[in-house]
């Protein structure tokens, strides 16, 4: 089974760009002596001793049927991929790794075999356009060494954490076995970029355009550099304008991110009137077994009333925000020194506060959990095992993706204060449990719960809970076209508010693409189903999915029984498209119809996306805070 799994993950997907492609095969495996000079790979085709030496899984010979890693054809394997994250390296466990090369491919190049390059005129344009990353970026984003044991865990890990920062398309670890020297390996480390020049159009009308330009990884450096623009006849004045600069890895796996920007979102309904500036810092839990991580955030933000609504509509306010956490993993080092130690414990701190130096005279004293003055002091102890597949098809259009298996459980407690009518000083508690399934045919399950509340004076205020599933088929295989269905159950329920938002349809718990906020309820029951086709085709190395869905909502009037519960409900379908070997978000089009009119939402809907962004976001522990009924969290496949 290693071995298969380790062909699987050699054998990757599909090919990133439309065009000719030619064969140059050179059989063998790569000889130790290729492999360092001047610190540089001189043998291109580093899959083929991989292939050579690992057979392949036999056929099956349904039309219709789930790809599952050992039972498809080797044909079907380089196009679908689902196997453990740590199959490949379990061989090589404790032999010590005598060096690490560190290679770049061209825009040419594919995973799925090195000796096939695609040759047109647009992976010639693309890499003379593009500054590849440097070598010491993807080094400083190792956190395995030279000299030391192989880890097959830790191997894994790194190769994810590559594979996740936004500026790669995708990474892998090769071990290249050495029959001179049988307790050593090396390991080459092969990514490929994004192309980093990118953007996004938010919106474009014969009287307005939002949007922005970036370079992702300037200089091949890590590092962000984005200017966003918004251009309108009805504002006033008719310009305005963002600057941003992150900088990934700035320092031990720090991140670094600042920002000025007059166009950000506001409070009230998001529309691009508010001035803000920030400084965050951050440093994740980059594998289970790192020490430490937290985050600082700091900044100011006004709203401005840049489209001249009137006094009674426009919300006129002005805030800044502190905010700090700091967590510590226990017991990690056992991990590396027994690798049957999976399960993790963390411990973090947090304190933050928004402060409103202007708040809205429509707010008054009255309790909003956006508008009024916060402050907490929040503790959280998770305890968590999280392995990774690698598959893909899940978000992509056929990049490795890592979809995490095992349990997330985090436990909040603290002192909250929350600014309205009266001073609220209570204690918080709440719980947000998840459960990650890989199941035995290759579909993807997510079982989540959470829930919390405030007490005060012995009695619970401001509580309630979400309980649901979320499921992602096997991958189907009907020809040449593959087909993934994904289907989403939760129930929500919410009890004595006072100063949280009441429950509400446009969010993921909601009715998807549901605009306004003004029906709202407290109790909520939503199911999901979405079909997406990927096709076998491309253009300028843009592949295409199709995609058909169907929502239905029922919401229970606050202080209402359930008979007086609402149906709402939405069936639309669109195409995605995406072309991986750019930065470029997914673009979506989509029609939406809802048979339930209301005041905010219209019935039919033709939409343009151009922001959506399909990866999942594999971090093991986040800041404590509040449990949100309206949100779908950090820790969601969803």
């Amino acid at each position: 089974m290693i071995r298969l799994a380790a062909v699987v993950a050699c054998w990757l997907v599909y090919l990133s760009c439309f065009g000719q492609i030619t064969d140059s095969t050179r059989k063998g495996h790569l000889p130790a002596d290729s492999v360092r000079k001047g610190n540089r790979l001189l043998n291109n085709n580093i899959f083929q001793f991989f292939r050579n030496a690992l057979s392949h899984g036999g056929g099956a010979d349904t039309n219709i049927k789930p790809i599952i890693a050992g039972q498809v054809d080797s044909s079907q394997l380089v196009s679908a991929l689902n196997t453990k994250a740590e199959s490949p390296f379990v061989a090589y466990e404790g032999k010590i790794i005598r060096h690490i090369i560190v290679k770049t491919y061209g825009f040419e190049q594919t995973f799925t075999d090195t000796s096939k390059r695609l040759q047109y005129f647009g992976t010639k344009l693309l890499n003379q356009a593009h500054r590849k990353t440097r070598d010491w970026v993807i080094r400083n984003s190792l956190f395995i060494k030279e000299h030391t044991a192989l880890n097959a865990f830790k191997v894994a890990d790194n190769e994810r954490w590559i594979r996740s920062l936004n500026f790669i398309q995708d990474a892998r670890i090769l071990v290249n076995y050495l029959p001179d020297t049988e307790d050593s390996v090396d390991l080459v480390v092969v990514v490929k970029d994004l192309f980093s020049i990118g953007g996004e159009l938010a919106s474009l009308a014969p009287n307005s355009i939002h949007g922005n330009i970036s370079e992702a990884n300037f200089l091949g450096m890590g590092q962000r550099i984005q200017g966003g623009i918004i251009a309108e006849q009805n504002r006033h004045p008719g310009f305005g304008y963002q600057l941003l600069y992150t900088k990934t890895n700035f320092y031990r796996f720090v991140n670094v991110a600042a920002s000025y920007t007059e166009i950000n979102s506001n409070l009230k309904d998001g529309t691009p009137d508010e001035q803000a500036w920030f400084l965050r810092l951050e440093r994740p839990l980059y594998a289970p077994y790192a020490h430490l991580a937290g985050g600082i955030n700091l900044g100011t933000f006004h709203s401005i009333n840049h489209y001249l609504r009137p006094d009674s509509v426009f919300f006129n306010y002005r805030y800044w925000t502190h905010d700090i956490w700091l967590g510590w993993n226990l017991g990690g080092d056992r991990f590396l020194s027994n690798t049957s130690v999976l399960d993790r414990k963390f411990v973090s701190l947090r304190y933050f506060k928004n402060h409103f130096t202007d708040v809205p005279y429509q707010i008054a004293d009255k309790f909003n959990f956006r508008f009024n003055n916060r402050e907490a002091a929040l503790a959280q102890f998770t305890f968590f095992r999280q392995e990774f597949y690698k598959t893909n098809y899940i978000y992509g259009f056929g990049t490795t993706e890592d979809i995490p298996t095992g349990y997330n459980v985090a436990l909040t407690t603290g002192y909250y204060r929350q600014t309205g009518m009266t001073d609220l000083k209570r204690f918080y508690g709440g719980v947000d449990a998840n459960d990650y399934v890989v199941t035995k045919r290759g579909g993807f399950v997510q079982y989540f719960f959470r829930a919390g509340g405030f007490l005060r004076h012995g009695n619970v205020e401001d509580a309630g809970g979400v309980i649901g599933a979320g499921y992602y088929s096997p991958l189907f295989l009907f020809n040449n076209l593959k087909i993934r269905q994904y289907i989403n159950f939760s129930f929500t329920k919410q009890f004595r508010r006072i100063g949280m938002d009441a429950l509400t349809l446009n969010n993921p718990f909601g009715l998807r693409y549901f605009s306004g906020d003004s029906v709202i309820g407290s109790q909520r029951v939503t199911l999901h189903s979405e079909t997406s086709f990927f096709l076998n085709f491309r253009l300028l190395g843009f592949k295409f999915a199709p995609f058909a869905f169907g929502d239905i909502s029922l919401l229970t009037p606050e202080d209402r029984s359930f008979d007086r519960s609402s149906l709402y409900h939405g069936i639309g379908a669109g195409i995605r498209t995406r072309n991986e070997n750019l930065v470029f978000n997914t673009i979506e089009f989509r029609m939406v119809y809802f048979p339930r009119r209301t005041e905010q939402n219209q019935s039919f809907k033709i939409m343009i996306d151009t922001g959506i962004q399909f990866r999942y976001s594999s971090v093991y522990v986040k800041a404590p805070d509040v449990v949100f009924l309206n949100n779908s969290g950090l820790n969601s496949i969803y």
